[in-house]
């Protein structure tokens, strides 16, 4: 697998709609269905699953659930490291957990999901600089 089998099969995603827990390319997902479908794609079944979750969970519980999961099954790497094919974490705010995820596509584009849209790929702005609070890589990427 490499960083461009990653990143084609992220952008197959592209127009999947929004739907919250969901994981269904062209059905619909949100961003941690983004990364798990593509998972699915290249690496198999998943490791394990996220279980429910409320659109609000990373508030109510205060923890870097998203970014221990992500720990567990892929390398992390320092924000200021990342390239293509790469899974990034972004905090709304300073302060709460990270809860939206991202596969970056180039240096200066990323794949995502959110409510109210379809998947897309979009620019890697500074806004989303600023908000990035972890980054992973996608296990048998050197």
């Amino acid at each position: 697998m490499t960083e461009q089998d990653i990143v084609a099969a992220a952008r197959g995603w592209i127009g999947t709609p929004y739907r919250h827990q969901g994981t269904l390319k062209g059905v619909g997902c949100d961003c941690l269905g983004l990364v798990r479908g593509v998972w699915r794609e290249l690496l198999g079944p998943e490791p394990e699953p996220p279980g429910a979750y409320a659109p609000e969970w990373a508030e109510a519980l205060g923890t870097e659930r998203m970014a221990e999961a992500a720990r567990r099954h892929m390398g992390e790497i320092q924000p200021a490291a990342i390239r293509p094919g790469d899974v990034l974490l972004f905090r709304w705010r300073a302060g709460l957990p990270a809860k939206h995820a991202a596969i970056l596509t180039t240096a200066s584009r990323m794949i995502h999901a959110h409510d109210g849209a379809a998947v897309a790929e979009v620019a890697f702005t500074p806004w989303w600089r600023r908000h990035l609070a972890f980054a992973f890589r996608f296990p048998g990427i050197d």
